[in-house]
């Protein structure tokens, strides 16, 4: 059966005679891939190699691809084109030829055992495919056979190469068995047989490891060996084989001596291998093997063993990187064990309870800092990678408490207590820095109010000598974890915020106390009046001496919002002017000057820190009406709100400095976030200022149009369009943006997509909110459904998503809104045909559901007309894709019009279509779409 195809290009340009699969010819055709600047001529060739690889004539030119003299690009082809034929065209060779080809393949790979590694792993795999095809009756010893073919003597390559040629064997094998295209009934037979022949593999693995640890243990042998034992005992099915899983644990504790070895000499290559394996039996079948438990004294010694590499010595990532390995080992263990039902649970949590109090003097050993002189020598990445694994002990000790409970905070604290109040030997402040992290890791996320240890750490902190910035941060951040228990014992609250204002004045230490000042504000409000002047006025020195950073400057703002709210109306008003008042002055002065950088900068800052304190300034307690009316609730005040009133002192003085700033989106969102973070916070109590807002923005928005604008826009229609009282200046402001957006369009919109984004958000936000909006006749309905359908082909997906946002509001409207149902009967096909357009191909295939729900909404809302459109818009031949038959849009339109009620099946068939019409359907590309 000879084939004949046309072979790109290899005589040049122009329509290149048809070819056949030779040699010459496969060879011409790679060097056309590889070496051929021109990208076409480069995919005709893949496209002819690929069809080459397939031929009958593969059997042919893949063995004389493989000769010495060819460079590894052609042999690599050849060796991929023998695993081709052999995985997918099985069934074509004659079972006569199977011992030849079997031989051949072991000449191949001995051959290739020194030579090319990626040539020599793709035979490995040829080779692995052919023993699976032959199992377990063609050749019922595959393995076996490997493993003695390759430690036969006469082999004229070293036995080094050989060893390595197995491994790479018994490595890929597993592998392929995996993704191999066995039936069903097969693959239980070959897996049947690999399991029997694990016996063959594990002495040999074990006789590798356990060589001497001289010139003759090569690292490139022991690194194989050790992925070759991890993938076999990772292999997802290798739980059901427990009783060779049993057998396995003594060889891995027979590696103890050699890690031990390993580590007292400070190999690390050899520790961290060892430990991989020891982790890899242990996190893959703790399950299967806690089960067996009369072997429990086994399974308990690996577990040890694994506990000596989480302590394994020195520091993390200088001196060791082996003991990060085991971290995710632990939290495996202690899930299977309480998973199992009360009886055995008990027996284990006895077993393994003084297991997981030695793990948390392990960890907390480990993440100690190394000494001052040491740590200075580290590099920033260095510093950055031990933080990161701290923070991963971290989450380790909190885990760890659900096994231990309030026993864990009780063994901390008395190890603490001895340490602060022992005379005898002076402490390192590593350690008590490391106790009192771990104290933190567990109480920033478990709930400590009854943890009767507490009053007593409270009591101990201020005793800590604190002489260095790792101890003092983490002094800080464990008060600040503390919190919600100091709101509880409001006592106890003077013991410790000195120290925190105290910390608040040094540089080093800027995100721990401010973040901790801000968490104490916002959970012991109530009970902070008595401590407002002093905090206040510290606040105040650090922010006028530039201490802080600007992200800091902005949490310490939001922590003095939480204070103030807590405080008579009076108290707040004589607090806010005294601390608004010098920015205020500094605003003045710079609105007078002439725009630059500099002051461009101040600007933002001041009006930043002015948003960040009417963040949370909340007068009438909003955030605490989910808590509960036992919350201590002061009587909301009459009268104005403090915020409205300094916001309207200063209204005058913003508009000022917008006058001059109106072309910076920054300085214009700076602005508008003060308005945004106010409105969100006061809500109702914001509506004095609502039509001096609407007019501002209308302004701001008709000089030069910006984003924020918009989304300020939305933020007052969300909140007060449902208002009568304030309903006209909003309904004002709205046609104003939409006027001046739609203006936008007409002059082009493409450079905006921000403010096509907002604007499609503000639309289904007015639909949603207040759908009267769109009933007054100077809003041209169809001038913003053209715009919008327009958004829909914008490349920006949240500019896209935003539109498809609009258009899933405005089509359920068609009934009740006059203006909405006109435009939809007389435009609604062109927003099909941008659909069917997207879904075609021309939009990225993550937001087919968007466009999923436009159909759905049509199709419910508007079925009459949907049905006619669909059929007329499909109609034109390669429309909306050239690779789909009249049939397969004549299926799709009869399966949306069938579905009015499950919006998922709707989702479903527009996922299907997108990738017929990209040529997708069916490939490994769309797998995991």
């Amino acid at each position: 059966m000879e084939r004949r195809e046309e072979q790109p290009g290899a005589a040049g340009a122009g329509a290149a005679p048809a070819l056949d699969f030779t040699v010459e010819n496969v060879e011409k055709a790679l060097h056309q891939l590889y070496y051929d600047p021109n990208i076409e001529n480069k995919n005709l060739a893949q496209k002819w190699l690929m069809q080459a690889q397939v031929s009958p004539q593969a059997w042919h030119f893949s063995w004389q691809l493989l000769q010495p003299d060819k460079v590894p690009e052609i042999q690599y082809f050849g060796a991929s084109a023998l695993h081709i034929k052999i995985s997918r065209y099985w069934s074509d060779i004659p079972t006569d030829q199977y011992e030849s080809l079997k031989a051949q393949l072991f000449t191949q790979i001995t051959r290739f055992a020194s030579g090319s590694k990626i040539v020599l792993t793709r035979l490995c795999v040829a080779l692995a495919s052919l023993a699976l095809s032959m199992m377990p009756d063609a050749w019922p010893c595959a393995v076996a056979d490997m493993v003695r073919l390759f430690q036969a003597e006469d082999s004229p390559v070293d036995g080094q190469g050989r060893c390595l040629a197995l491994l790479e064997l018994l490595t890929v094998l597993p592998e392929e068995f995996q993704t191999s295209r066995l039936p069903q009934y097969r693959k239980g037979l070959v897996r049947a047989s690999l399991a029997v022949e694990c016996g063959a593999v594990f002495p040999l693995l074990e006789q590798l490891l356990q060589q001497p640890s001289s010139p003759s243990c090569d690292t490139e042998l022991f690194d194989s060996s050790v992925e070759a034992i991890v993938n076999a005992i990772s292999q997802p099915d290798a739980q059901r084989y427990v009783n060779t899983l049993l057998k396995l644990i003594p060889l891995v504790l027979g590696l103890q001596e050699q890690l031990r070895q390993a580590v007292q000499n400070g190999d690390m290559e050899t520790s961290h291998g060892i430990c991989r394996i020891a982790v890899a039996l242990g996190e893959n079948h703790s399950r299967a093997l806690l089960d067996q438990v009369e072997h429990w004294q086994s399974f308990l010694a690996l577990v040890n063993m694994i506990m000596f590499c989480t302590g394994i010595p020195g520091h993390y990532p200088v001196n060791e990187t082996t003991s990060s390995l085991t971290l995710t080992f632990w939290y495996t263990l202690q899930d299977d064990i309480l998973s199992f039902e009360a009886e055995k649970q008990a027996v284990y949590q006895q077993v393994y309870r003084p297991v997981y109090f030695q793990l948390v003097d392990v960890l907390l050993h480990k993440a100690q800092f190394p000494s001052d002189e040491e740590y200075g020598f580290w590099s920033s990445d260095e510093k950055e990678q031990f933080r990161i694994y701290r923070v991963d002990i971290s989450d380790t000790l909190m885990y760890v408490y659900e096994m231990l409970g309030a026993e864990l905070l009780s063994n901390l604290y008395d190890k603490l207590g001895r340490l602060l109040t022992s005379s005898e030997e002076p402490y390192s402040w590593q350690h008590t820095e490391a106790l009192l992290y771990g104290f933190q890791s567990i109480a920033e996320t478990i709930d400590v109010n009854y943890s009767d240890v507490v009053p007593g750490l409270i009591g101990l902190i201020p005793r800590i000598s604190i002489s260095n910035v790792q101890l003092a941060d983490t002094v800080m951040f464990t008060i600040g974890a503390l919190s919600e228990w100091l709101a509880d014992h409001p006592v106890m609250i003077n013991s410790v915020l000195p120290l925190v204002l105290h910390a608040l004045g040094n540089p080093e230490l800027s995100v721990s106390s401010v973040s901790t000042l801000k968490k104490i504000c916002r959970e012991c409000k109530y009970d902070l009046p008595p401590y407002a002047a002093n905090i206040v006025a510290v606040s105040q020195d650090v922010l006028m001496k530039q201490i802080h950073k600007t992200s800091q400057c902005m949490w310490l703002m939001q922590a003095l919002g939480f204070l103030l709210s807590a405080l008579q109306v009076e108290e707040i008003l004589k607090n806010l002017h005294s601390l608004i008042s010098p920015y205020i002055q500094q605003l003045e002065k710079l609105a007078e000057e002439i725009p630059n950088p500099s002051n461009k900068l101040a600007i933002v800052h001041i009006l930043g820190l002015l948003s960040n304190l009417f963040t949370t300034l909340d007068v009438s307690h909003h955030e605490d009406d989910h808590e509960g009316p036992e919350l201590r609730k002061l009587p909301v005040p009459q009268g104005p709100n403090p915020v409205v009133v300094v916001l309207q002192q200063v209204f005058q003085l913003i508009q000022k400095v917008l006058s001059k700033w109106l072309n910076d989106a920054q300085v214009v969102e700076a602005v508008c976030a003060i308005f945004e973070k106010s409105v969100k916070t006061l809500l109702d109590d914001f509506a004095p200022m609502v039509p001096q807002l609407c007019e501002m923005l209308g302004r701001m928005y008709s000089t030069i149009p910006q984003a924020s604008a918009l989304d300020l826009t939305r933020q007052l229609v969300h909140i007060f369009a449902h208002e009568p009282a304030h309903f006209p200046p909003i309904e004002a402001l709205f046609l104003l943006v939409t006027s001046v957006t739609l203006t936008l369009f007409q002059q082009g919109p493409r450079d905006h997509p921000d403010i096509v984004d907002s604007f499609m958000q503000l639309l289904a936000q007015a639909l949603k909110r207040k759908p009267d909006l769109f009933l007054c006749e100077r809003l041209d309905v169809k001038a913003v459904f053209q715009c919008a359908v327009l958004a829909l082909k914008f490349p920006e997906a949240p500019t896209v998503k935003a539109s498809c946002g609009f258009f899933t509001e405005l089509l359920p409207r068609c009934g009740e809104v006059e203006s909405v149902g006109k435009v939809v009967q007389e435009d609604g096909r062109m927003l099909l045909v941008a659909v069917l357009e997207a879904i075609g191909g021309q939009a990225s295939r993550s937001l087919m559901d968007c466009f999923a729900d436009i159909l759905f909404a049509l199709n419910k809302h508007c079925f009459s007309l949907l049905s006619l459109w669909i059929k007329e818009a499909l109609q034109p031949p390669g429309f909306p894709s050239a690779r789909l038959s009249p049939e397969q849009k004549d299926t799709f339109s009869q399966q949306i019009l069938r579905e009015r009620v499950n919006k998922r099946r709707v989702k479903e068939m527009v996922k299907e279509f997108t990738l017929l019409c990209r040529g997708l359907h069916g490939t490994d590309y769309t797998a995991d779409y």
